[in-house]
């Protein structure tokens, strides 16, 4: 897939933009706090019908504005262009159409236009909780298996409702406890193969990036942790029942799982250098772009890679440049609070590119 144009209208700290894009390499420079990352996240939004940082809808509208719309022009593999618009009022459920038809359910969407973005933020897949792992788990799953991403909601769902039953006072209704137990265990099977699936054939793929990126001497390992190790769902959400209306919520299930990372056979949030943790970073989403473009057929992830060179040596820039240059990606955006080594390394590589000063929301090609 191809981003051929992009319009933002009140999205962050961005206006308006009207963007004409390169087929191959983006890239914004700009100083910190100008609007880079924002537009990268406008991408984003465009293929996950959310935004990549913020956790309601409302905290993208430009401050003092009461909507926002985005419109991306896609050129798809056979070369027909798709039109994908965005458009949020405050108070109000967004419309997400696809030529100028609206979605009946957004999660229709994902899937359509693959995507990976590397940020600063993404450290908190080491640093953070198991859920900050899991969702990377589900990103990437749902772009390729929309029965994965329709389990997921009913999971979830199923998994609230046996929640607030739990937190009740007094004896708890066993009965509709059993059926929420079993709406969890049959989607909740599916999840877990599909986990489980994803991570025998990305750890081999993710070992090879990894290496590809200068790191030959240092051992890096991912693992699947998962109660669903030990045995059938179902069996073990009944047994937990007293257990669990003590706590008031679900002590197993999927929604407990975690993507554990090791150097050098320990945990990597304790063991790894911040140039290490970042290097880990990298290859994991680089290895996500070559297993999605696997799963994904003709239609080949956008990679988005937001402020990675930051404290990164020449070497090291050039070498990633390449890389995402190579004929294996398809349409990169790079931001940047310096644009002097990254000129000179992507006018070596001879592919096309446009560079855009960025400035306060306002975007100029340079």
């Amino acid at each position: 897939m191809i981003l051929k144009t992009l319009a933002v209208n009140n999205y962050r700290n961005i206006e308006q933009a009207d963007l004409q894009l390169s087929p191959k390499l983006n890239c914004f420079v700009g100083s910190n706090g100008v609007g880079k990352t924002n537009l990268l996240d406008a991408i984003y939004y465009l293929s996950f019908c959310r935004s990549a940082f913020s956790q309601t809808n409302q905290q993208v509208l430009r401050h003092g504005q009461e909507w926002m719309a985005l419109s991306g022009i896609y050129l798809t593999p056979q070369g027909e262009e798709l039109k994908i618009t965005c458009g949020l009022k405050a108070g109000h459920r967004k419309s997400f159409k696809k030529n100028g038809k609206e979605y009946q359910k957004q999660s229709e969407h994902i899937g359509l236009i693959p995507l990976v973005m590397l940020s600063p933020q993404d450290g908190e897949l080491i640093l953070g909780g198991s859920e900050v792992r899991r969702r990377f788990m589900d990103m990437v799953i749902s772009q390729y298996a929309p029965d994965y991403l329709y389990s997921l909601i009913r999971y979830n769902q199923a998994l609230q409702q046996r929640n607030t039953l739990l937190k009740v006072e007094g004896p708890v209704d066993e009965t509709l406890l059993s059926v929420y137990d079993g709406q969890m265990a049959e989607v909740g099977q599916k999840i877990y193969d599909y986990r489980k699936q994803f991570v025998a054939d990305f750890v081999p793929i993710f070992n090879e990036v990894y290496a590809s990126l200068g790191n030959t001497d240092e051992e890096v390992g991912l693992s699947y942790r998962s109660h669903c190790h030990e045995g059938e769902l179902l069996p073990m959400l009944r047994s937990h029942h007293e257990k669990d209306h003590i706590v008031g919520y679900t002590l197993k299930g999927v929604h407990r799982d975690d993507l554990e990372m090791q150097l050098g056979g320990y945990p990597l949030r304790y063991e790894g250098s911040q140039g290490q943790s970042k290097t880990v970073l990298t290859a994991l989403k680089f290895a996500q772009f070559r297993y999605l473009r696997q799963l994904v057929g003709d239609r080949t992830p956008l990679l988005l890679l937001d402020d990675i060179f930051d404290k990164l040596d020449a070497d090291r820039v050039a070498r990633i440049v390449r890389l995402v240059a190579s004929e294996d990606y398809g349409q990169i955006f790079i931001t940047s609070t310096s644009s002097e080594v990254l000129r000179q390394v992507i006018a070596q590589t001879g592919k096309d590119h446009t560079f855009f000063h960025v400035s306060d929301g306002r975007y100029e090609v340079r």
